[in-house]
């Protein structure tokens, strides 16, 4: 049976597995610019966090990701990482008019393949854009928290992701 979100109230198919707590964190390939690539496998080391947003031109999806930015000022060796569909230079864009800092929030798009849709399962079929979902993931590649929002329009659980990435902290 295929795994569903809904946008408010509209039943859409999510391409992928259903990743769990402890689960490896699959690989995947994202671009930081239009030419730039990042491998998931290459952001090993520290504790991350993947916040997928389906478009940071959404209200929900920019205060998804304003929220990450202010809690990412106050943690250390935690890097966000924002994941969408959006180009690079509209992340870029979102970037600048928010205020948020790249070294402390990553922009990563998946527009040109979808690989981390793909493996991380928040690919929209109908759509080709990312669900909802957040995951914290140690420095060892192991996952320690999912959240895929059932709800596309509706925030995630912050205070969740948040203590799970305090507990791969140590702290």
């Amino acid at each position: 049976m295929a795994r569903t979100g809904t946008l408010r109230g509209k039943t859409l198919t999510l391409e992928g597995p259903e990743l769990k707590v402890g689960d490896k964190a699959p690989d995947a390939t994202l671009l930081k610019d239009l030419f730039t690539e990042v491998h998931v496998r290459d952001t090993t080391g520290k504790t991350r966090v993947f916040n997928v947003v389906p478009s940071l031109d959404t209200s929900v999806c920019a205060l998804q990701t304003r929220r990450f930015h202010e809690e990412a000022q106050r943690l250390e060796n935690v890097t966000v990482y924002t994941v969408s569909c959006d180009l690079p230079p509209a992340q870029a864009r979102f970037c600048g008019a928010e205020g948020i800092d790249p070294e402390r929030v990553v922009m990563l798009s998946d527009y040109r393949d979808v690989s981390f849709g793909r493996a991380w399962g928040t690919l929209i079929r109908e759509l080709r854009l990312e669900c909802r979902a957040v995951f914290v993931v140690d420095p060892q590649d192991v996952i320690r928290h999912v959240q895929y929002v059932p709800e596309i329009a509706d925030e995630p659980d912050y205070e969740a992701a948040l203590n799970a990435v305090k507990a791969s902290l140590g702290t």
